[in-house]
């Protein structure tokens, strides 16, 4: 039984969908600033991130927090703008 989450803007996106809008947009070299893990800062790739997120909790819920910021602040328009 699957419930409409409207509100939540993970719901329905994969992590690995997730981090490749991440590394489009900001690199890993910007990611590995916000989360000082090896796997962004250490020869990166999308398949040692995935590998590492999906074993660590808390490095995962950094990543989602700043797709989350991302999310909103492209949905949102911009002050003076409509």
């Amino acid at each position: 039984m699957s419930k409409e989450q409207p509100n939540n803007p993970l719901h329905g996106v994969t992590l690995k969908a997730i981090l490749e809008t991440l590394i489009a947009r900001h690199g890993f070299e910007q990611l590995g600033e916000w989360v000082p893990i090896r796997c962004f800062t250490h020869e990166p790739s999308l398949k040692s991130s995935l590998k590492f997120l999906r074993k660590t909790p808390w490095a995962r819920e950094k990543v989602e927090r700043i797709f989350v910021e991302n999310w909103r602040s492209v949905r949102e328009p911009r002050p003076g703008t409509k």
